[in-house]
């Protein structure tokens, strides 16, 4: 599975757990870290697990190992590393604050179809 096919995996996931304002950058040509950011946030700190945990077993579904989970017991960013793609998920307090999207500008953002935003 491609980094592309992946992304659209993990956005689904966060949209199945109803995260909130879905985006994803394209890292490509702005960082060596990752092919792509998928950023969005949740409500409150269950919310926030709920998403992640999504994201963490959809990977896992399609065979995707992820490399590293962060922040899951406090829930106010929790990174889901999955290799290309990194998953940013936010209670939507911190997400303001950290403004990752001003971060990274340079960044193009891909649109993932049928995902709500």
């Amino acid at each position: 599975m491609d980094s592309k096919e992946l992304v659209t995996v993990a956005a689904k996931a966060c949209d199945e757990k109803r995260a909130q304002d879905i985006v994803v950058l394209d890292m490509a040509d702005v960082s060596l870290v990752a092919d792509y950011f998928l950023i969005c946030e949740g409500s409150n700190e269950r919310q926030v697990q709920a998403i992640a945990r999504e994201v963490k077993d959809q990977a896992e579904e399609s065979g995707i190992e992820v490399k590293r989970m962060e922040g899951f017991d406090k829930a106010r960013w929790i990174l889901v590393d999955l290799n290309g793609v990194v998953c940013h998920i936010f209670h939507k307090d911190e997400r303001q604050y950290y403004n990752l999207e001003r971060l990274w500008g340079d960044a193009s953002t891909v649109s993932v179809e049928g995902i709500q935003r």
